[in-house]
């Protein structure tokens, strides 16, 4: 017997009397691959919902299907959108891990580059590069959503939260996971690229549409793009929070908290290797989100550098982490994310990375400065 996802009439939308919202779904790789069943469903749900008898403007996804098709489109019902087909992640996280990136706009285009192949039925099952698709899509979208599911349940497709035009639907694992996302490289990546793509798209359909030059400064600033943060921690309803919220939230509970610091430091090198990863996504959610929390650099120089007896735990059991610790401060400093470091604080992470450097990369140890940067 064949399945199928039915459309809710609009009369049973709820609240009463809100559009049919459009969507586009960013599927993980593993996802897609894994899940091919599902990503049939909804792309035949999406293709529906496209040729709805429906007036447009109580119906979105066929509004913008419409628009797509007499721009010449030959699918303008594609939602679906991930990696080329065999292919993996953003690379959004490795400009960052190798500091070769100039501005967010760039990383953004990185995950465009990266995520505009459309997956479905048909001529889709491999996957069918649709760019001018997912570019006018991200030129509608005022709002992402990242689930974040630490609880074991049945893998689903993710969750839809209302905007005005577009929705994400983003990553949802189905695995008790014991990370957050300050945890791991792969959400600033991700979701904090794709903030940065839709932003720049809506700056180009802003353009495109035609703005007075002396009001575009004013009408460029105004194309915030919001992220949602669905946490399902446990089997109550799931909270949605704020990016920004979430955030600060893990910085105080986990990178800034000195009980979570110290059992990381009596892990040895494995913990201080956990440590240094998160400053490396602190800097990953600066340049793709422009998370700039001051507070945030100046503790995290508190808890790590400025405290001598931890500082040298971490040096000794890990030279290449208290390596990436103090570049990752500079780095922080001088793309404008932690502006009030003073002149000392840089003097000492930069004679910290230096000894790091030495003992990394020629394997010598100064017998004055043994544990880097301890005088």
């Amino acid at each position: 017997m064949s399945r199928r996802y039915e459309l809710l009439p609009l009369d049973q939308l709820y609240p009463p009397g809100r559009p049919r919202i459009d969507v586009l779904a960013s599927l993980s790789a593993i996802f897609r691959d894994s899940f091919s069943n599902v990503v049939d469903l909804l792309d035949d749900l999406f293709e529906r919902a496209a040729n709805a008898d429906e007036p447009p403007a109580l119906n979105y996804i066929r509004k913008h299907a419409m628009e797509l098709e007499a721009e010449g489109e030959e699918r303008p019902a594609s939602r679906l959108f991930s990696n080329p087909p065999g292919d993996y992640g953003s690379l959004v996280n490795e400009l960052v891990g190798s500091g070769d990136w100039e501005t967010t706009a760039d990383l953004g285009a990185t995950w465009a580059s990266r995520n505009g192949v459309s997956y479905g039925r048909h001529k889709e099952k491999q996957g069918v590069a649709r760019e001018a698709v997912l570019e006018k899509l991200l030129g509608t979208t005022e709002r992402i959503v990242q689930m974040v599911d630490s609880v074991r349940t049945p893998i689903s497709p993710g969750i839809l939260v209302r905007v005005d035009r577009s929705i994400f639907l983003i990553r949802c694992s189905g695995d008790r996971v014991e990370y957050g996302l300050t945890d791991i490289q792969e959400y600033y990546a991700n979701t904090g690229a794709l903030k940065a793509s839709a932003e720049s798209a809506r700056q180009r359909r802003k353009l495109a549409e035609g703005v007075e030059e002396e009001h575009a400064s004013e009408a460029l600033s105004n194309l915030h793009v919001g992220v949602s943060v669905v946490e399902a921690f446990t089997r109550s309803t799931p909270v949605s929070r704020d990016l920004e919220t979430c955030l600060r939230m893990e910085y105080r509970s986990k990178l800034l908290n000195p009980v979570w610091a110290e059992a990381m430091a009596s892990q040895g090198s494995g913990g201080a290797y956990e440590i240094s990863q998160r400053f490396t996504a602190m800097v990953g959610w600066g340049a793709t989100a422009r998370f700039a929390d001051e507070w945030a650099f100046q503790g995290a120089f508190e808890r790590y550098v400025a405290d001598e007896d931890m500082r040298r735990r971490l040096a000794k059991s890990n030279p290449e982490a208290i390596r990436n610790v103090a570049r990752r401060l500079l780095e922080a400093y001088g793309r404008g994310m932690w502006t009030s470091a003073s002149e000392e604080q840089l003097d000492t992470l930069k004679d910290m990375y230096a000894d790091a450097e030495d003992v990394v990369e020629l394997g010598v140890r100064a017998v004055t400065n043994e544990d880097m940067g301890g005088k």
